[in-house]
């Protein structure tokens, strides 16, 4: 990114994000309301205050799923940076984690449907746009480290940049 950051672009929160792994297969959850709603992804969401991103990563799994993990069984992946210059107050860290092991299985909830992918049929063109940059890096099991810069409509992607 280029230029100076105005005091409205800082970052206004941080989130997480999770991804299933079954052999070959990831899940993925139907956002049915809120940010994203209408796209596949990961489960995860804000960190309540108090909260450690490890314990908001299991919580919200659980909350969005049904599944139970424990935080020894997160496996980090990355941390990206979404910037949305059009709505600074959408611009939001995520931090990535992997899972291999839980317990129960995923149900739908009132905020996301899961629902099971073989990996090279990820259904990338219903899902959040920079998904394509970082996803499959993230599932060739190495770490990422990056921002992302959304255009005006803050769907499309205007900028990706990997550290």
């Amino acid at each position: 990114m280029t230029g100076t950051l105005k005091k409205e672009d800082e970052k206004m929160y941080t989130t997480t994000l999770c991804f299933l792994l079954k052999r070959d297969k990831i899940l993925l959850g139907m956002k049915k309301t809120g940010f994203g709603q209408g796209k596949y992804n990961g489960f995860g969401g804000k960190i309540k205050e108090g909260e450690t991103v490890l314990q908001a990563t299991v919580r919200e799994l659980e909350e969005e799923s049904g599944i139970q993990v424990e935080e020894r069984q997160l496996e980090y992946a990355g941390k990206l940076d979404f910037i949305f210059p059009a709505s600074p107050q959408l611009r939001h860290d995520v931090h990535i984690f992997l899972v291999h092991t839980w317990q129960g299985k995923p149900v739908e909830t009132e905020e996301m449907k899961p629902q099971w992918f073989s990996q090279p049929d990820i259904p990338y063109d219903a899902m959040w746009q920079d998904d394509i940059y970082w996803l499959p890096t993230v599932l060739a099991g190495k770490t990422i480290e990056g921002t992302i810069i959304f255009a005006e409509n803050n769907e499309d992607v205007a900028e990706v940049n990997f550290l």
